[in-house]
Parts: C-alpha cells; sequence; structure tokens
C-alpha cells in the first residue's frame, strides 16, 4: 500500500505514479462525501492528455471519457442497483474503470472475476488537502 498526503490542486504525485501502474482494471474509490473522488478522476484522465469534461456520474450512473475511461458512482442507488442494470459486465471492458463509492463486496466480486481492482480510500485532512491511501491491484 502506498499513501500519500497532497494538496487539491498538487495531485501529480500520485496521478504520475498511478499512469504507470494502472492502465486498465477496476479502480474503486472510497471515502466521505466532498472527499475529492471526482477531482481524482479529473487529475487522471488529465495525466492521459484527455480534455474532457469530468463531472460526478452521481445522477447518470456512468461517464464515459475517450471510449477507454470510464468513471461510475453507485451512490444513490447501491451496488444491488448497479449489478441489477448489468453495469457489473461493463467492468470488464477493456478500459479504465473508476467506481466511486464502491465496497468490500463490490472488491471481493470483482477479485473473485479475476478483474484487477485497484482501491484508494481518500481521507479528508483540511479544505485543500487529502491523504490517499492506495491499494494496487494483485499487490
Amino acid at each position: 500500500m502506498m499513501t500519500y498526503r497532497l494538496k487539491l490542486d498538487n495531485l501529480q504525485p500520485i496521478v504520475s505514479k498511478f499512469a504507470k501502474k494502472i492502465t486498465s482494471g477496476v479502480v474503486i474509490l472510497k471515502g466521505d462525501l466532498a472527499a475529492g473522488k471526482t477531482t481524482l478522476v479529473k487529475a487522471v484522465v488529465k495525466a492521459f492528455g484527455l480534455d474532457d469534461d469530468v463531472t460526478s456520474p452521481t445522477f447518470s450512473l456512468q461517464q464515459c471519457y475517450a471510449n477507454n475511461i470510464f468513471h461510475y458512482d453507485i451512490y444513490n442507488k447501491g451496488l444491488d442497483h448497479f449489478i441489477s442494470l448489468g453495469l457489473l459486465e461493463e467492468l470488464e471492458k477493456e478500459g479504465l474503470h473508476f467506481v466511486e463509492w464502491g465496497d468490500d463486496e463490490l472488491q471481493n466480486i470483482l477479485e473473485n472475476a479475476g478483474i484487477a481492482t485497484t482501491v484508494i480510500e481518500i481521507v479528508k485532512i483540511s479544505d485543500d488537502e487529502r491523504e490517499y491511501k492506495v491499494k494496487y491491484a494483485h499487490t
């Protein structure tokens, strides 16, 4: 596990390491409301050289960026609803999948299915600083 303590306006240390280690699979993002989950996705999308407008998929459930980066939010409806819509199969697609509000149950399902799963826990330290605990897939 890697731990980073970073200002929200400088996520480069985590993003540069991230972009080298992870180019596909699922990234479960855990953290309280306003912890910075979508902010981290924005930084990663930008690091991949994309200019896509990254927004939280809270009400749309899924956003796609450049056809190979996917962004989900299961906060409102929960994992059972996510599964009932067939979105679990979406996570098998080639690409990088970010799931906000994923939990241990989702992690277990994905790992049992052989899907590389990275977990990032985000803790708000102050209004502009966060701690990121990253458990990389298969480590």
